[in-house]
């Protein structure tokens, strides 16, 4: 049963990353300790890449036993393998290629041009195949970020779009997505809230209003990051400008 969210207010985004970075590391080296293994989803855009970019920086990154750590994605934008604007592409600019992983363990989703060419439906039936081959229906995740959009919107989750309703498959394909590209790959709120952490990840002004809005209590489709719950602790972690319009100690 998850438990009401924490939120946790960093002087500014770099600060955010690299305490983020820091608590990511605990994390994992706590579940290798506890089960020998670790299973973290990880998230792109500005925020997911800062945090991956300050643990690749962080001294006690070697704490992690890299070799023993499976990765996920939230979401895919459906593009070329390889292409920059792929999250896996940015995520191994930014950490992946830097430490020594398992390249089995590393779950990209599928690219546009991969074996299932540009069917992004069939491609999300394929990486869910493989969620449920290390779990039932998913792995129970240690920990799951996500990005928060200015629209409140979580992975590849849009308000309002079917993919947000989603109750029995763990990962749909988008279409028409808001914000470019339009088709990409997502886990759904029934993936999401199997991770036994979900943290969610806003810096900057452009994401006061949705951080604001997701922790009022507002809920439902229209408001895709107040679903992103975990099992056991639901995190935000927000730097001072997204956490200007919270209430009471946490606005500024």
């Amino acid at each position: 049963m998850s438990t009401a969210p924490r939120v946790v207010v960093h002087r500014d985004k770099e600060l955010m990353a690299q305490a983020a970075a820091a608590r990511l590391i605990t994390r994992i080296v706590d579940a290798q300790a506890t089960r020998g293994e670790a299973s973290v989803v990880l998230t792109g855009g500005r925020n997911g890449n800062g945090l991956l970019a300050a643990l690749a920086a962080a001294p006690a990154r070697d704490a992690v036993d890299w070799s023993r750590l499976d990765l996920w994605w939230g979401d895919e934008r459906f593009l070329p393998e390889g292409d920059p604007d792929r999250n896996v592409t940015q995520a191994r600019e930014a950490l992946l290629d830097a430490v020594p992983l398992d390249p089995k363990r590393v779950h990209a989703m599928p690219a546009s041009d991969g074996p299932h060419g540009p069917d992004a439906d069939a491609a999300a039936a394929a990486y869910a195949e493989e969620l449920a081959a290390a779990g039932d229906p998913v792995p129970a995740f240690d920990v799951l970020m996500l990005g928060v959009g200015p629209d409140t919107h979580v992975a590849s989750l849009f308000p309002g779009l079917p993919a947000v309703r989603e109750t029995e498959r763990t990962v749909v394909g988008v279409q028409d997505a808001p914000k470019p590209p339009p088709t990409r790959i997502t886990l759904t709120l029934p993936a999401i809230r199997a991770a036994r952490e979900v943290w969610l990840l806003a810096a900057g002004e452009d994401k006061a209003e949705a951080a604001a809005t997701a922790l009022s209590g507002t809920d439902g489709p229209r408001v895709p990051a107040a679903l992103a719950t975990g099992r056991t602790h639901t995190l935000w972690l927000l730097d001072r400008a997204a956490a200007s319009k919270l209430p009471g100690p946490s606005g500024v």
